[in-house]
């Protein structure tokens, strides 16, 4: 199956460069897409400062544009937005598959003094469960929110859910590039399954200081080898994804093999 990571900066109202890319997965016969964090809506620090309605009206025109397109190019799109209910946000990552509509809400966020999605959001404090997991033509995904990535207890979920790709959008900024990289290569290996990143790019400008993110979305294998990477502008990357190359490592590595004897 193919599958890819779109690579953009934030998106506003314009959907303009998401028909482009679209179409164009289309046409190479790409049946799942995947953008990164804060792509439809600004960044975080940016939605601090606009009121809810806009931010409601941005994501509500959003929303309609991607059920369209996946419906049109029969397509899964895979990306986070933020949504509005009751004056209240929400972080979430929506899936637009041709004939529905899904959302995971994220259940772990951030919540460092200068960078507080925890306080700002109305994700709910509570008992973790099973990420969004779905199949696209046999193949199957899970996706959770990139700061998840680095909780061994969403992965605990999804050890018996035989996952074939892992989804992880993401907004990596500061000078995390080497230990993502790693991460993400540890994660796809001891799991022994895919994994697709897609990061955003662009810039933030806070005081005198400059957010800069850097892209580098990856496609690892099951193996945690890297097999496509991106830079650090705009840029699609296109990948294959094999279902055999998932039971492959599985039956090499035998790690879920090791555990299942013990349980």
């Amino acid at each position: 199956m193919k599958i890819a990571a779109l690579q953009l900066s934030a998106q506003g109202l314009s959907s303009t460069k998401l028909y482009k890319y679209i179409r164009n997965a289309n046409r190479q016969g790409v049946k799942l897409l995947l953008l990164g964090e804060y792509v439809l809506n600004p960044f975080f620090k940016e939605l601090e400062t606009l009121s809810i309605s806009m931010i409601k009206e941005q994501a509500q025109n959003q929303i309609k544009v991607l059920k369209e397109l996946a419906q049109g190019y029969n397509l899964t799109i895979v990306a986070p937005i933020v949504l509005v209910k009751k004056n209240k946000l929400y972080k979430t990552v929506a899936k637009f598959a041709p004939n529905s509509t899904s959302y995971y809400h994220q259940q772990i966020l951030i919540n460092y003094p200068h960078w507080n999605e925890e306080k700002y959001f109305s994700n709910e404090i509570a008992p973790l469960e099973t990420p969004l997991v779905f199949k696209v033509d046999k193949i199957k995904f899970a996706v959770i929110s990139g700061f998840e990535i680095h909780f061994d207890e969403i992965f605990a979920f999804l050890k018996n859910k035989n996952i074939d790709c892992l989804l992880v959008p993401s907004v990596s900024t500061f000078d995390s590039y080497e230990r993502w990289k790693s991460l993400l290569q540890t994660r796809a290996f001891t799991n022994n399954f895919y994994i697709l990143r897609a990061n955003r790019i662009g810039e933030y400008q806070e005081k005198d200081f400059n957010w800069e993110f850097y892209g580098d979305s990856l496609f690892i294998a099951p193996n945690g080898e890297i097999v496509e990477h991106l830079g650090n502008k705009e840029e699609f990357m296109i990948a294959q994804l094999e279902h055999s190359e998932v039971i492959k490592a599985k039956k090499l590595w035998g790690f879920a093999e090791q555990i299942k004897k013990r349980s």
